[in-house]
């Protein structure tokens, strides 16, 4: 009789990746993916607390599973991610059909109950064994910069790189499986290698990964504008592997702001960085990421995170508005004084502005020819990313994997659409 698994994640590719490694574990043990939460002997529930949404998502989820664990109590519950902190006792107190519990990465809860479903199981995690066009690579977990409104280093605690050998081993496994993108992920990627012996770096890594037979794309996220130097800018211009597209949160575009939240650089230093990658990387693409309705935030000083943006013209904006959360900085410190309306109007109006920056940004490309890896297949569309990281679909025929030529025959402000070429 086949037993079978279901998972359920929210959050950052960090737990994404997390949940690829939980899936190819449970597989190991004899159980099989189910879509239907409804038939699974194990359900896993891989969580977020960054923002209150999120927090609010997973509460509701764990309240949902009560009544499958009243009419199936034979069902396993496990828990995972940044909801679960070292207090397991109050955890068990809100959430009783949770049957398992850990705190991300931190593996030994669920290879001890592995061991006794399966007494000869490894004492190690494998890494996803699907075999995927582009994958999440985690090189470091953790994080050593406690912006005040941030509560991964309360939860994934402090940095801890992988050694660049397994990290090669690791990818060069997932190539042969068919994985032709990776994508190295930290809570601050800029910090990789500090703590190890040697002190490797993120350049020196994207250096020996760039060597790898069949790998055709790196990217990485996410960065940390006070830990990003000129020697990574450079290493990405003649790594021909190595995509040019950089994720750069900047969260606000107002000093005094930036100090309450602890970000360690100012808006010009900013400015110079972004102004830095350009010329060293023409054409590249920026994302970042913005909060608004920080604690204390007047108008005016939102209008600098507004006035920011469109300066820069950036290619993605993720906008969130401030939520406290417990143990913060900001939590302890600053009073949550911003207006809920406020900090939509807030969000909808820098929404708005970058959809129009967009719209302008990806109209450059109509009756372009760009290069796609084609990763799937949606409706009756193929799709994939440009090294930019545009996403582009496109109607004829071909194959996940390849690399295809299409030329752009329309743009929105979110995608291109056209035909292959070539």
């Amino acid at each position: 009789m086949t037993s079978y698994y279901y998972t359920w994640t929210i959050g950052c590719q960090m737990n994404k990746a997390d949940t690829g490694c939980i899936a190819s574990y449970l597989e190991y043990l004899g159980y099989s993916f189910t879509p239907t939460i409804e038939i699974a002997d194990v359900i896993v529930i891989n969580s977020c607390v960054v923002r209150q949404g999120a927090e609010d998502k997973v509460v509701n989820k764990l309240n949902a599973l009560r009544g499958i664990k009243r009419s199936r109590p034979e069902t396993i519950i496990i828990l995972t991610g940044c909801l679960v902190d070292s207090c397991h006792s109050r955890l068990k107190q809100y959430f009783p059909q949770v049957d398992l519990a850990f705190p991300p990465q931190d593996w030994e809860p669920l290879l001890e109950w592995g061991s006794k479903h399966k007494p000869e199981s490894s004492h190690c995690m494998p890494f996803p064994s699907h075999s995927s066009i582009s994958a999440f690579v985690p090189i470091i977990q953790g994080c050593n910069n406690f912006c005040s409104y941030c509560i991964v280093p309360y939860r994934r605690g402090r940095e801890k790189s992988r050694l660049p050998g397994e990290i090669a081993d690791e990818v060069r496994k997932r190539v042969q499986q068919g994985t032709k993108e990776v994508t190295l992920l930290g809570q601050n990627v800029n910090s990789y290698g500090y703590d190890l012996p040697h002190k490797p770096d993120l350049a020196s890594l994207l250096e020996e990964l760039n060597q790898i037979h069949g790998l055709l794309r790196i990217r990485f996220l996410t960065n940390h504008p006070k830990d990003m130097n000129l020697n990574l800018i450079q290493t990405m211009a003649h790594l021909d592997k190595v995509c040019a597209a950089i994720n750069l949160p900047v969260q606000a575009g107002d000093d005094e702001i930036l100090k309450l939240m602890q970000r360690g650089y100012t808006v010009s230093q900013y400015r110079s960085l972004v102004e830095d990658i350009r010329s060293v990387i023409p054409g590249i693409s920026l994302s970042t990421d913005v909060i608004v309705g920080f604690p204390g935030e007047t108008e005016s000083q939102f209008e600098q995170t507004v006035k920011l943006i469109g300066d820069l013209r950036f290619d993605k904006v993720h906008v969130a508005a401030y939520s406290p959360r417990p143990q913060t900085t900001a939590w302890r410190k600053l009073e949550d004084n911003v207006l809920s309306d406020e900090k939509i109007r807030r969000r909808e109006k820098i929404e708005t502005l970058q959809k129009e920056i967009a719209t302008q940004i990806n109209a450059r490309l109509l009756g372009k020819v760009v290069e796609v890896l084609v990763e799937g297949k949606r409706k009756e569309k193929w799709y994939g990313r440009t090294r930019t990281d545009k996403l582009v679909f496109f109607p004829e025929e071909a194959t996940p994997g390849e690399l295809a030529w299409v030329e752009v025959e329309k743009t929105t402000p979110w995608s291109l659409q056209g035909k292959m070429v070539g």
